[in-house]
């Protein structure tokens, strides 16, 4: 597990075993997970998502508490997978990183609770699973305009994004500050340590 820039977000790249059968991999391991957040992840609902090229979903994010943690890898095609800061008060706020998940390096990501989530689908098609800790609850299910230029975030030039009408009428960056939507980085830091 590689801890990314943003406090909370993790990066696993599993080794992978091929021979002439195909190849095998573990994708996620609890023990690695415990070992770098200091909690494990409980499984409250599987989701799998399989996306067109262009397919742009996000930035999301849930109420914390409970709020929502994920682990989530492509098991088929690539997406440009992006965390983002949205605890107000994080040294980091506002900052977002990109990881390319895909099915040739089959890296998996785990985003805590209180970040921000998006991907970019980049192949004709990709699938990706996500492990959440929490069920979905639309009551407290928020987002953040993914194109925000305040956010500023570098989305592939080549590829034409294509959001759901959802994401395309989510708040800007200060606008869901100002709703007092976002999640606030002390009360994150609170709910991990419950959570140890």
């Amino acid at each position: 597990m590689e801890r990314l820039t943003i406090a909370g977000a993790w990066c696993h790249t599993p080794r992978i075993h091929t021979d002439e059968r195909g190849a095998f991999l573990e994708a996620f391991r609890a023990a690695d997970l415990r070992e770098a957040a200091g909690h494990g992840l409980d499984l409250a609902q599987v989701n799998c998502s399989v996306s067109r090229k262009g397919a742009l979903r996000g930035i999301h994010f849930a109420d914390v508490p409970p709020g929502q943690a994920k682990y989530l890898t492509c098991v088929a095609g690539s997406v440009l997978d992006v965390v983002v800061d949205l605890r107000v008060g994080s040294p980091t706020y506002g900052s977002w990183e990109t990881v390319l998940l895909d099915d040739t390096d089959r890296r998996g990501l785990y985003i805590a609770e209180g970040l921000g989530h998006g991907f970019l689908t980049l192949s004709e098609q990709a699938t990706v699973v996500y492990i959440c800790s929490q069920p979905y609850a639309p009551g407290r299910e928020h987002g953040v305009h993914p194109l925000d230029p305040d956010l500023g975030i570098e989305w592939p030039s080549h590829v034409e994004p294509i959001l759901s009408d959802r994401d395309a009428a989510a708040p800007s960056l200060k606008e869901a500050r100002e709703a007092g939507l976002l999640p606030d980085h002390d009360a994150c830091l609170a709910f991990y340590d419950t959570l140890r």
